[in-house]
């Protein structure tokens, strides 16, 4: 079962902190989904994994080799709820759903959210409090201190 980690964006675009959570995973033997709730965005974001230093390979999903993808970049309405490749990391974006149920099965969640966006804050806590409340460990993660550091834990060691 997976530790949700909370990711909060106050210093860095998203575009910087992705190559590093999709890099991890991927030294750790895991594919990846990454869903979003907006297509336009996550094409935008294939096209900069694309254009990032060093080789991450994936693709969008809606493609015939989907299955095949050690990452693969998904939202709503294009395979979001059957994450075809069969992830062992899923990385959440924009307030995208994830179920306790779901978060039970991955071996990693990280959960990515703008801290300048209070809307996108306040959709954090809501799944903070819903995935704890069902008994998933959580992390809570900031680059406050110039370099990510977990600022807090659920439960409290």
């Amino acid at each position: 079962m997976a530790v949700a980690r909370f990711y909060h964006l106050t210093q860095d675009p998203l575009e910087g902190l992705l190559p590093i959570l999709i890099g991890k995973a991927f030294e750790a033997g895991l594919r990846v989904a990454l869903r979003g709730t907006d297509g336009t965005r996550m094409e935008a974001l294939d096209r900069q994994l694309w254009r990032g230093e060093g080789f991450l390979p994936h693709g969008l999903a809606g493609g015939p080799h989907d299955a095949d993808q050690p990452a693969l970049l998904c939202w709503d309405d294009r395979a979001a709820p059957d994450l075809p490749n069969r992830p062992g990391c899923l990385i959440a974006l924009d307030a995208s759903p994830v179920s306790p149920d779901e978060a039970r099965a991955l071996d990693r969640l990280c959960i990515v959210f703008d801290g300048l966006d209070a809307q996108a804050v306040e959709a954090a806590r809501g799944q903070w409090r819903a995935l704890t409340h069902a008994g998933i460990a959580a992390e809570y993660w900031s680059r406050a201190s110039g370099r990510w550091t977990c600022e807090a834990r659920h439960p409290k060691e």
